[in-house]
């Protein structure tokens, strides 16, 4: 079963493929920090060719039978039909058959003749939009060995050419109804499933009706010859080579070692070059005919229009469709080997060392029911709260930097338990040694009721947060969620069920220190358990010291557990008394109101229930970048690892974690142009203790040093990684280039965070946090008196705040260079990267100039994607963006990136300089320019939906109002923008006497010549 908008309450990693999902609705230990997101994903990593998505499960369809199904009665005896205006359509609820879960009535199902299902429902999150999914059974999974990559090729070809659209034709079809390629029109490979998404904004019947057609003959008849393969090759090659090294082969390791003698150890989407390579239209087309026919097909449809209307059109546009041949059985994915080898090593220099336990157990179908459900909850429960307190040894330091604990369903291949941990430097031993030992720990001693109780509040918040929230819940993510339960065989359930099953679990006293200590001890038990350690450096011993670092006794060294004290907010360094109010103004345009108190601070307050249940609060205070010294090295980067982990007062992380149990209470950091950031998602029961507590943050922060001492070492784990790949080099050292060496941006030396100390990291930011002005947003479902009472509380109950008086530095770009700046990488020698960058300007002043260079920059980004990808295969996804910085008066620029054979560098510089010169000289066509701007206005018209969108537009704008008037300008300054407009933008910045250019090569590769 799986709740809407679970993802967003829980870290699932997705467990060997994309969208395959994982066990329950439940999520696991929330707030672990995750430092080395950058350099590993240390869950088994996701091998699906697209965004990976949470799951649940339905029952399995029946096997189909080889002749055409006959036409079915409108229900099934004893079910009430879901859709009663579809004559001969069986519309009874085919996900719900085998489960005693209450069927969420929002969700319309049916059956066609022919065998394939459909899921439709009404939603209006965002306004017009329909989101539409069409899910084949079929993935990597269901490939021979002689047809690896098949099921991710077909994905391609379909979106190329089909019976309906010649090639390339379908994105140009849906740029102009409004969806943008790539984010609104996309497509999925996992081990078990192929997803085509569509989100089609501002959607009529008619753009529906056509796009329902296409996506069908997509399905039936994609355009499978010689030709066509040969054409799309280089882009799916291509796909494949830009993908990094080292995460690739430590990913396939892991899957190799958890699921020997299982099709899942070598199936990833990509498939081989060897097959991809040997691939025909007769050999792609065999395995399209055998695996995508109808009865192995579901439509789903969530958005806003009717229902009946979304069946209707399904029935029109799928029900003709007959499969080609006979009916074939998915193939067994098999079950773990008991007798394969419990440990393996790998040797991968430029990731840290990092070791991974998995208990396997075989994957069985069950009927999703309630009691499945809640008895699976007290597991997850467990993996919580081991999780929890490997993170509480971790922040007092000690062997490991980083270790968690999850339990997942794995492509209906196995049930596994993971561990992984991320070692201090290279003692891995040690590492796993004190692991195991907190994990044997809680296989002996019970938990106390008071741990118990508190990972229950985080989840009974979660899924009441998700009751609060259902009426603005996502069309995309309903869709999303109904393929995740296909993916794992579950069934979808409304946020009310879902959140009854929580409360049911607790009254009949399934969460108990007794259930825990079994649920930490069944957890382990499976199969088989195996490990994986990546060594860094090759040691043949390694193995064996797995094997037996794997048996040896831990019982007993786990040491004391913490003993966490009740905390409440009566704790917190008192603020003073609340604030007074010295002026109020409305700012009607917006229907917002500027609050100024006594002291300073100025609030912004945008109270609406366009979110119900939600409320964003933003702290923008002191001047961000432009405080910053931009002559030397500073702790800067260290402010987003250690800052809100320091503490407030006397109360360290865990004292904050105790405080904010079972609340909506948060805490992000970050750094803007012209102010530093606190920021969180609340809710409108919790957003005054939210306010306190950022104000306690800034009024009295803490300085506990063993963040500090953490970020040191997450920062040095992660620098080998850096020069593995060429996306690795550029998110090391392109920011900084790209404003001459300005070390207020891009990764600092490894001298710097070598000499990282916590005496340094209190002198540097202690003045930053007291300095500058602070303004206060509040967007979201609150009442507009109790909020200024709430923020007079918090904010405007702090001492008046010094003015910065900091200079700000102005930001440059680096000169022209006649050759492109030379960087190499470490990884396989067929990867490369280029940069070409154009500086631009800066500020709030010429702000509809920007919003003409973001059309630019989209018009450079749709010519380079057709020249490079489709028609080169030179590069999968280039990229081209524009960077306007309003914050600051200098360092924008326009930036496009591709990554490329090494030998393709060259050609891309032409072909970036070739489409540079054409927007000089030469007007864009008004279909093109319709094309670019009708997505980007439907953007703006769903994000405009949404509380964020305003809050980020509006930043800064109570001291600076002209931000305000930019903010009225955004639709009109895009839709004005004419083809002369974007010439002249062109002429200006896009000066081939201007531009910079970089090149990331193998570091044994010759260096390419520019052009």
């Amino acid at each position: 079963m799986m709740a809407p908008d679970a993802r967003r309450a829980r870290r699932w990693r997705s467990a060997a493929g994309g969208a395959t999902g994982r066990h329950g609705v439940y999520p696991r230990a929330l707030g672990a920090p995750v430092f080395l997101s950058l350099v590993l994903c240390l869950a088994i990593p996701a091998i699906g060719q697209s965004g990976a998505r949470p799951a649940s499960r339905a029952k399995p369809p029946a096997a189909s039978p080889a002749a055409p199904v006959q036409p079915q009665t409108v229900a099934m005896p004893g079910e009430a039909p879901t859709l009663p205006g579809l004559p001969g359509i069986d519309t009874t609820a085919w996900l719900y058959k085998g489960s005693d879960l209450t069927r969420d009535p929002e969700w319309k199902f049916g059956t066609l003749p022919n065998g394939l299902r459909f899921a439709v429902r009404k939603n209006g999150v965002p306004p017009g939009q329909v989101s539409v999914r069409v899910r084949v059974d079929a993935g990597s999974l269901n490939e021979s060995d002689a047809e690896r990559g098949y099921a991710h090729f077909i994905e391609h070809l379909s979106f190329r050419g089909s019976k309906y659209v010649p090639d390339g034709e379908a994105k140009r079809v849906w740029q102009r109804f409004g969806a943008t390629f790539g984010s609104d029109t996309n497509a999925q490979t996992t081990p078990v499933s192929t997803t085509y998404k569509l989100d089609l904004p501002s959607a009529s019947e008619a753009g529906l009706d056509d796009s329902l057609k296409i996506l069908s003959g997509m399905m039936e008849q994609p355009v499978l010859t010689d030709a066509t393969v040969t054409a799309e090759r280089p882009v799916v090659l291509a796909e494949q080579r830009e993908q990094p090294g080292p995460q690739v082969r430590i990913g396939d390791a892991i899957r190799s070692t958890f699921f020997a003698g299982q099709p899942l150890a070598d199936r990833s989407p990509i498939g081989s070059i060897k097959t991809l390579e040997a691939a025909t239209g007769a050999s792609i087309k065999a395995f399209h005919d055998r695996w995508y026919r109808p009865e192995n097909t579901v439509v789903i449809i969530s958005g806003d229009m009717d229902p009946a209307l979304f069946g209707r059109l399904i029935v029109k546009n799928f029900a003709d469709w007959k499969p080609v041949g006979a009916f074939t059985a998915a193939p067994d994915f098999g079950k773990p080997d008991p007798a394969a080898p419990a440990a393996q090593a790998i040797a991968e220099p430029s990731l840290p060392a990092v070791v991974t336990l998995g208990v396997v157990r075989p994957w069985v179908y069950k009927d999703d029911t309630a009691i499945m459900n809640q008895t699976r909850l007290v597991d997850v429960l467990a993996t919580r709260l081991i999780s929890r307190r490997l993170e509480t040894r971790a922040r007092a330091g000690g062997s490991y930097l980083q270790a968690g604990v999850s339990i997942d369903d794995v492509s209906r291949s196995a049930n596994l338990t993971s561990v992984n941990i991320v070692p201090i430097g290279t003692d891995w031993e040690a590492a796993l040694k004190d692991v195991r030992a907190v994990i044997a720990d809680a296989q002996t001693n019970a938990p106390s009721q008071a741990e118990v109780d508190r990972e229950y509040a985080d989840f009974d918040t979660i899924m009441r947060t998700q009751v609060e929230t259902a009426r603005v819940e996502a069309g995309a993510r309903q869709a999303d969620d109904m393929v995740g339960a296909l993916d794992i065989r579950e069934t979808v359930a409304g946020p009310e069920t879902s959140y009854k099953i929580l409360q049911d679990a607790k009254a009949k006293g399934m969460f108990t220190p007794a259930t825990l200590l079994a649920a930490s001890k069944r957890i382990f038990e499976g199969t088989a358990t195996r490990a994986l350690v990546n060594t860094i450096t090759a040691d043949p011993a390694a193995v064996a010291k797995l094997e037996t670092a794997l048996k040896a006794d831990v019982s007993g060294l786990a040491g004391l557990r913490r003993q966490q004290n009740a905390v409440t907010f009566a704790a917190l360094p008192p603020l003073g008394k609340p604030g007074v109010v010295a002026s109020r103004e409305k700012i009607a345009a917006f229907d917002m109101e500027q609050v100024t108190y006594a002291n300073g601070t100025r609030l912004l307050l945008f109270p609406n229930t366009g979110e119900t249940g939600r409320v964003y609060v933003r702290v923008r205070f002191g001047r961000g970048y432009s405080a910053i010294p931009a002559n030397k090295p500073s702790p800067a980067w260290a402010g987003d690892l250690a800052l809100v982990a320091g503490g407030i007062g006397k109360l360290d992380q865990g004292d904050l974690d105790q405080l904010t149990a079972g609340r909506r209470i948060g805490l992000d950091f970050g750094i803007d142009d012209d102010a530093f950031t606190l920021g969180a998602l609340t809710s409108p029961a919790d957003y005054a203790d939210q306010l306190t507590l950022m104000a306690a943050k800034l009024a009295f922060p803490a300085w506990d040093a063993a963040p500090v001492a953490r970020a040191r070492v997450a920062a040095l784990a992660a620098f080998a990684g850096y020069e593995s790949s060429p996306d690795g080099v550029l998110s090391r050292d392109l920011e900084k280039l790209l404003r001459a060496g300005d070390p207020r941006w891009g990764t600092p030396s490894r001298e710097s965070v070598e000499a990282l100390n916590a005496k340094d990291f209190r002198k540097f930011w202690e003045p930053l946090l007291k300095t500058g002005p602070i303004e206060v947003s509040v967007f979201g479902d609150v009442k507009s008196e109790e909020a200024i009472a709430a923020v007079a509380k918090s904010f405007g109950a702090i001492a008046a705040r010094s003015a910065s008086t900091a200079v700000a530095a102005p930001v440059r770009f680096p000169a022209h260079v006649a050759t492109p700046v030379m960087r190499t990488h470490t990884g396989p020698q067929n990867q490369a990267a280029a940069v070409i960058a154009w500086p631009t300007g800066g500020g709030i002043e010429a702000i509809t100039e920007s919003r003409r260079l973001d059309v630019l920059a989209q018009v450079f980004a749709d010519r380079l994607f057709e020249r490079l990808r489709q028609a080169a295969g030179a590069s999968y996804s280039p990229n081209v963006q524009s960077q306007w910085p309003t914050g600051m008066n200098s360092g924008g620029r326009l930036v496009a990136i591709g990554q490329v054979a090494p030998e393709k560098v060259a050609f891309f510089f032409e072909t970036a300089r070739k489409i540079a010169a054409e927007l000089v000289s030469t007007p864009i066509a008004d279909d093109e320019l319709q094309r670019i701007k009708r997505p980007m206005g439907q953007y703006i018209m769903r994000a405009s939906t949404g509380n964020q969108f305003w809050m980020q537009q509006l930043g800064g704008a109570t001291y600076d109002p002209r931000r305000i008037d930019a903010t009225k300008r955004i639709a009109e300054d895009l839709v004005s923008t004419t083809p002369a407009d974007l010439q002249a933008v062109a002429a200006k910045y896009l000066r081939p006497d201007r531009d910079w250019t970089m090149a990331v090569v193998p570091a044994a590769a010759p260096k390419p010549a520019a052009k």
